[in-house]
């Protein structure tokens, strides 16, 4: 009976080094460098590499924001109305309070505690920062407290970005 049991134990543990083994032999076979480009598109002329990026960033915001809507905005934040305030004068949360933040100091609300990463940061929450933060908050500012996965949908993100711009003392202008 006893030769038995350890036969059933030994075939246990095998079974389970084969299985962390191949995970460990396939990473090996299969190494990959960090950011590595599957392609690349190359330009069709020179004027088109001296656009500014300024420019282009304005031309892909502009169709970026134009998939959101108020109405889907407002649906998308009861995610975040968990963690964050969006009435004027509303308090902190588990996150700070969100009123007027669309282009304001990332950071910049005193009586809030923010990691380090969002205090040392050192820019405004601008179209496009919102938008890369709200893809994937951890990896667009590495650190940061927040414990939200993202919204992998652009018009979500869109959305959300216009009906947080709607509240605010001054909306800005779509650009």
């Amino acid at each position: 009976m006893g030769f038995e049991i350890n036969k059933i134990i030994v075939a246990v543990l095998v079974t389970i080094l084969v299985v962390f083994g191949i995970g460990k032999v396939s990473d090996l076979i299969f190494t990959t460098e960090k950011n590595v480009v599957a392609y690349k598109v190359e330009g069709s002329s020179e004027s088109a590499t001296a656009t500014t990026v300024s420019t282009e960033s304005s031309i892909d915001i502009s169709a970026f924001l134009a998939m959101g809507d108020l109405e889907t905005g407002s649906k998308i934040w009861r995610k975040c109305s968990a963690c964050h305030s969006i009435k004027k004068g509303g308090g902190n949360k588990i996150g700070p309070a969100l009123w007027n933040v669309m282009f304001r100091n990332v950071g910049a609300i005193t009586d809030y505690k923010y990691s380090k990463a969002l205090t040392s940061y050192g820019k405004e929450w601008s179209w496009e920062e919102m938008n890369g933060f709200l893809i994937k908050p951890s990896k667009w500012i590495p650190n940061n407290k927040m414990g939200f996965a993202g919204l992998k949908s652009e018009k979500d993100r869109a959305s959300v970005i216009l009906y947080l711009n709607q509240n605010s003392d001054n909306p800005r202008p779509l650009p």
